[in-house]
C-alpha cells in the first residue's frame, strides 16, 4: 500500500476523480483497488494496494480501512481497477471495513476499459448497467495536477524503474578500488580514534558534501566518487549524517534516485533507504515504495528501511516530520534499533 500528501484538487464527478487518482498515487493503477479519503470536502489521503487474490479479501480490507481512519478522514470512496470477478470481492470487504471504522462511504467504483459503474448508484439515467463512459482528458483535473508539479507515470513497473540498477562492470571496478581506499585509510588512522571511527565520518561528511555539490551543479558523480560515498554510508554515524540532512527537496529525491540506480546491490541500503525517505517527505509514497522493495530484496534485515516500511504501511503522514530532524531523528533512531532488537531474537 502506498499513500501521499496530495495536492488540492477540484474534484466534482466521479469521472474527475477517477482523472485525479493517478496525479495523487503518482502512477496509473490497474488490478488496483484505491481509497480516497476526505475530511469534509477535500481530499486528504489516497492509498493503494494489490487486488487479493484467491484468498480472504478482508484481511487487506481491513487494513487500508484501519489506515484510512487513523488519517482524520470523516468520508471515503473506493475505486476497483479490474473485471468484476476481482474487483467486486474487494471493493465490498473495504466498504463494510471503512464503515465499521466509522467512516461515511461516499460511493464506490469499479473502472474497466475506459467505464466505470457504482456500486452505491442503482440509477440508470445517470449509473447505467453497460457502465459509463469517461474521458480523462475531458476533466479539468490532469491539467490541475501537472500546474501543481504532479506527475502521472504510465503504470507502477514505470515508477519502479526510476530506482532500477544501472551500475555495470565500471561500478564493479570502482566498489574495489574504493574497498581498498578504505583499507588504507582505516590503516592509516591514529591507535587513538578506536575502530577508525573518526576517519570513517570525517571521510563520510567530506564525501557527502562534495557528492551533493557537484550534483547541485548538473554535474554527473564519477563512478569511483559514488562508490566511496555509498561505501562509506555502511558507517552508521555516516548513514545517520546524511538521513539528518535529507528531506523532501527535489534535489534530495534526485540525488539519492542517481546514487541508488547506480550503486553496486550490496551498497544499496543506506541510500535506497534515504531515496525512499526523501520520496515520503516530499509526499511521493509510491516511490518510496518502490525504493524500499528494492532495498529490502537485498538486505531484508536493514532497520532504517524497515522503519519506512512500517510509516508507509500505517499511513503515516509527512508532515508528522515537520520540523525534520530536530524533531524526529532521536525517535526515529530509538524506533530503528527496537525493531532491530526484535528482528534477531
Amino acid at each position: 500500500m502506498n499513500s501521499t500528501d496530495l495536492p488540492r484538487l477540484t474534484v466534482r464527478s466521479p469521472a474527475d476523480l477517477i482523472a485525479a487518482v493517478p496525479y495523487l498515487l503518482g502512477f496509473h493503477p490497474a488490478d488496483s483497488v484505491v481509497v480516497v479519503a476526505l475530511s469534509g470536502s477535500r481530499i486528504t489521503f489516497a492509498a493503494r494496494g494489490d487486488l487479493p487474490g484467491e484468498g480472504d479479501p478482508h484481511e487487506p480490507a481491513g487494513h487500508i480501512a484501519a489506515v484510512t481512519a487513523q488519517q482524520g478522514a470523516d468520508s471515503a470512496t473506493v475505486i476497483g481497477y479490474g473485471t468484476a470477478a476481482r474487483v467486486t470481492p474487494a471493493v465490498d470487504a473495504i466498504r463494510v471495513a471503512l464503515a465499521d471504522a466509522g467512516l461515511t462511504v461516499l460511493d464506490a467504483l469499479r473502472v474497466t476499459d475506459g467505464r466505470w459503474w457504482s456500486y452505491v448508484c442503482a440509477q440508470p439515467e445517470c449509473c447505467p448497467p453497460e457502465g459509463t463512459p469517461y474521458d480523462p482528458l475531458a476533466s479539468a483535473v490532469p491539467a490541475a495536477a501537472v500546474f501543481a508539479g504532479q506527475v502521472a507515470l504510465p503504470d507502477r513497473a514505470a515508477l519502479a524503474a526510476q530506482v532500477a540498477p544501472a551500475g555495470g562492470a565500471t561500478m564493479r571496478q570502482a566498489a574495489e578500488r574504493a574497498d581498498r581506499r578504505l583499507t588504507d585509510l582505516l590503516a592509516a588512522a591514529p591507535s587513538t580514534d578506536l575502530l577508525g571511527g573518526r576517519a570513517l565520518r570525517t571521510s563520510g561528511v567530506a564525501a557527502l558534501r562534495a557528492s551533493r555539490g557537484r550534483h547541485r551543479d548538473g554535474e554527473r558523480l564519477t563512478d569511483d566518487e559514488l562508490a566511496w560515498l555509498c561505501l562509506l554510508l555502511t558507517h552508521l554515524p555516516v548513514r545517520d549524517h546524511a538521513w539528518e540532512h535529507t528531506d523532501g527537496r527535489d534535489e534530495d529525491t534526485a540525488f539519492w534516485a542517481e546514487v541508488l540506480r547506480r550503486a553496486e546491490p550490496e551498497l544499496i541500503a543506506a541510500p535506497g533507504s534515504l531515496l525512499a525517505f526523501a520520496a515520503w517527505r516530499a509526499g511521493q509514497g509510491a516511490l518510496a515504495a518502490v525504493a524500499l522493495e528494492r532495498v529490502l530484496t537485498e538486505h531484508p534485515d536493514y532497520s532504517l528501511a524497515l522503519l519506512l516500511e512500517d510509516l508507509l504501511r500505517r499511513g503515516v503522514p509527512p508532515s508528522r516530520l515537520d520540523g525534520w530532524p530536530a524533531t524526529g531523528l532521536p525517535r526515529a533512531r530509538r524506533r530503528a534499533k527496537r525493531r532491530a532488537r526484535r528482528r534477531s531474537r
